[in-house]
């Protein structure tokens, strides 16, 4: 009885994930043009251009440097800024904000615009203490390798929207 009531319930589980549209992310479609391609990016030793190029080889990319027959992936902009997002009332800086911005357009062999230029923006707050320097320090490199995968993950997801 107690077997029935665990398959009941398992079953329950998968039906109501399954029901609301669950799925794991799959890979992106990329552009056939897509398949030989040279970065041309802003600081390419960037957190941000090692994990674009990551992303884009788990999807199938191979990156090239030369460009013999090639598409290219012109990311221009490529910016991470730190602001004061608000003060306390002892007149010190209570949060942070952190704001990454990236403009790509991607190129075929024959410099045809595939993708037309964009721009995407993400922001992280932080709150900071003079007590905890070593934490607040930690947290602001935590959250610039978020947001340099999170970008690398945007501009892949809308180079796979190419054509669709």
């Amino acid at each position: 009885m107690m077997k029935l009531h665990r398959l009941f319930s398992l079953l329950s589980v998968l039906l109501l994930v399954t029901a609301c549209g669950f799925h794991l992310q799959t890979r992106a479609e990329l552009p056939a043009e897509m398949q030989r391609t040279k970065l041309d990016i802003q600081l390419p030793y960037s957190e941000f251009a090692r994990r674009l190029e990551i992303h884009l080889e788990q999807n199938g990319v191979k990156v090239v440097t030369s460009l013999d027959n090639v598409a290219v992936l012109e990311v221009p902009l490529n910016r991470m800024r730190k602001e004061i997002q608000s003060i306390g009332d002892n007149a010190r800086v209570r949060e942070f904000l952190i704001r990454h911005t990236v403009q790509f357009r991607l190129l075929d062999s024959n410099g045809t615009e595939l993708v037309p230029m964009q721009t995407f923006e993400q922001t992280r707050t932080y709150s900071f203490t003079a007590q905890d320097i070593l934490a607040a320090e930690q947290e602001d490199e935590f959250l610039r390798g978020d947001l340099a995968d999170s970008m690398a993950r945007m501009v892949v997801r809308r180079l796979g929207t190419y054509g669709k």
